[in-house]
């Protein structure tokens, strides 16, 4: 069986909902990296037997961060989840880990936030292409780390990557974003965990979770 099914945390006629690993990309790329999506569609074909099974994903998460990965199995639910997402009733939570700890524990950070090729950076209101950035978050202690729980109000390019970084915390693992503290190969300690939405037959809420490996 496609090695797929172990990440597969829920799946019905509509939906279908994945704990992608770090290191995998979601969608394709011009290098041809293995990704979820065709993961996904080989999944789909070996239980179905159609030869072009539908799918396509509601959201991204960077190849560097693990955690949930919404899919929908039929394009009639697409323009309704897409639509969730595009007005912020799906309620998306991650967590971080950071060797530094904010000044303030409990917050909510804004910036104006742009992307410049590969990276993000945050620049002052007004900016040619800027756009609000927000997430709420609060900071547990742990040991010699911090564990920050994250509500992300906005999807933006590497958005949580570079606010925490604003604040002088890089995520463990992100040299990218300034982290000098070595973590797993092709990898963060950033993970989806939480994802809340309304199913689009039932209309009832529906909750995922997913545990990072980095809590365990």
């Amino acid at each position: 069986m496609n090695t797929l099914a172990l990440h597969i945390i829920y799946e019905d006629d509509v939906l279908l909902v994945c704990h992608k690993p770090a290191g995998l990309m979601v969608e394709p790329d011009r290098n041809n990296h293995p990704n979820l999506l065709q993961q996904v569609k080989n999944y789909l074909k070996e239980i179905t037997g159609e030869k072009l099974p539908y799918a396509q994903h509601l959201h991204r998460l960077d190849r560097v961060t693990s955690g949930l990965v919404l899919f929908t199995k039929q394009k009639q639910y697409l323009k309704n989840l897409s639509e969730q997402f595009a007005q912020r009733h799906a309620s998306k939570h991650y967590v971080a880990l950071t060797d530094k700890a904010p000044q303030v524990l409990i917050g909510t950070l804004e910036h104006w936030h742009r992307k410049e090729k590969k990276k993000a950076v945050l620049v002052p209101e007004g900016t040619a292409y800027a756009e609000k950035a927000k997430l709420e978050y609060s900071v547990v202690p742990q040991s010699t780390k911090y564990l920050w729980h994250i509500v992300l109000h906005t999807g933006k390019y590497h958005q949580i990557r570079v606010q925490l970084a604003s604040l002088g915390c890089p995520i463990i693992g992100d040299e990218l974003y300034g982290s000098t503290v070595d973590y797993q190969p092709n990898a963060i300690a950033l993970h989806a965990t939480k994802l809340s939405i309304q199913h689009p037959i039932t209309n009832q809420t529906i909750v995922f979770e997913a545990v990072a490996d980095f809590i365990k």
